[in-house]
């Protein structure tokens, strides 16, 4: 007979594994193939066309900041203005080891911390870069503080 200290054990570790389990089982913000050179391209030309900024979120599926950030995203206040005037494009970077070339290039220091946001104007030019790793606590932030970044740089603002 297995001692009953045991089973209470193994519950709570149980417990306790499923609790660490990262919210990106729920589902995969980034696609971790994609191209990111031809993403950002494409959404230069569907930004200028439309007269939207373009948003481009650094992070991973296994990051659970990444999964608030996108939860916030996606309530349909923040949801609408997102639709109105920008053009996001998801910008997976693994294990701190994809696309930091890309990182670089819009002056996104990833290693400061995962969400990170770029934001261009709609013919791709720099326009605001997290260098601080300001959304890297992004489940402990309200949800007003992060529709304000969207906010402050709609376009025309």
């Amino acid at each position: 007979m297995i001692p009953k200290r045991l089973v209470i054990a193994l519950m709570v570790l149980w417990v306790g594994v499923c609790a660490l389990q990262p919210l990106a089982a729920a589902s995969d913000i980034y696609d971790e193939k994609a191209d990111a050179h031809r993403d950002i391209a494409a959404a230069i030309s569907k930004a200028a066309a439309g007269n939207k900024n373009i948003i481009l979120v650094f992070g991973a599926n296994w990051c659970g900041d990444c999964h608030a950030l996108d939860a916030q995203m996606h309530k349909p206040e923040l949801a609408e203005i997102i639709e109105k005037n920008f053009v996001i494009v998801e910008i997976d970077v693994g294990r701190f080891d994809k696309n930091l070339d890309v990182g670089k290039q819009y002056q996104v220091p990833i290693k400061h911390g995962i969400p990170a946001l770029a934001i261009l104007d709609s013919h791709g030019k720099l326009l605001f870069a997290m260098d601080q790793g300001q959304f890297a606590d992004a489940r402990h932030m309200t949800y007003e503080s992060i529709k304000a970044v969207f906010v402050k740089w709609e376009p025309g603002n």
